[in-house]
């Protein structure tokens, strides 16, 4: 499964380099409108991160996120600074599918884990944002500015017990420069625990890295936006 891509800040579509707000490309183009093209190219699932409501919650971008899934007509999974269950509530009202859930994760498990049980495991996906530490990932937080203790694999054994069943793993380092996919990594997550699907993100660069990937999904942005390839062309390299 592709899922195409679109962070949106002040209501315009974005990317950052390494989520590093102060390295951004802002397009020209609207949210509402890529989303369409998006679903016309033939996408199901869209992938739209809210950047100002990742920074403060009180500027969450409801009305946006409703019109993309409303005029898109897709299934929308969305994130950016999620802080608690009534945030979930409120997302999930606007229409959107599925909902990404970050540092609170790794900050709150109690409160994620009964987030996945009272929505259900299809409506929350875990992000697992990782960098490298002595030869380990371990799982970043606080927008990426900060390393936890807390290392990959055991940040999916502690929710698979609730019936964790979507994680979002992005190898930070890689986000953003098309640089190509971390494929060793997210295929060896996806083999080693095969109850999840696992979706790749942060560095693809070229259809070939969308053929070497065998997890459950992938998330296409950068590429898309710098006309790298099309997303016509992506959703056929995964068939």
């Amino acid at each position: 499964m592709v899922y195409p891509a679109i962070d949106v800040m002040d209501g315009k579509c974005v990317r950052l380099y390494k989520g590093d707000f102060d390295q951004q490309t802002t397009y020209s183009y609207s949210p509402e409108e890529v989303a369409v093209q998006f679903r016309k190219q033939g996408a199901e699932w869209l992938h739209l991160i809210d950047l100002d409501g990742a920074r403060s919650p009180e500027n969450r971008q409801l009305q946006v996120i409703k019109n993309i899934v409303s005029k898109s007509e897709m299934q929308v999974q969305t994130g950016g600074g999620i802080r608690s269950v009534e945030e979930v509530a409120n997302l999930l009202d606007t229409g959107v599918s599925r909902v990404i859930i970050g540092s609170l994760a790794t900050k709150e498990p109690e409160m994620v884990k009964g987030m996945i049980t009272s929505f259900g495991p299809d409506k929350i996906c875990l992000a697992a944002d990782v960098q490298t530490r002595n030869g380990n990932y371990f799982v970043a937080i606080s927008g990426w500015q900060e390393l936890s203790q807390i290392l990959l694999r055991s940040f999916i054994k502690d929710y698979l017990g609730v019936g964790l069943r979507h994680v979002l793993c992005t190898d930070i380092s890689r986000d953003g420069t098309l640089e190509g996919c971390n494929v060793n990594l997210c295929n060896t997550i996806q083999e080693e625990f095969p109850e999840i699907d696992l979706q790749a993100s942060g560095g693809v660069g070229s259809l070939n890295d969308l053929r070497k990937l065998s997890t459950a999904g992938v998330i296409v942005g950068k590429a898309l936006y710098e006309g790298t390839f099309t997303l016509s062309e992506a959703l056929e390299a995964v068939c």
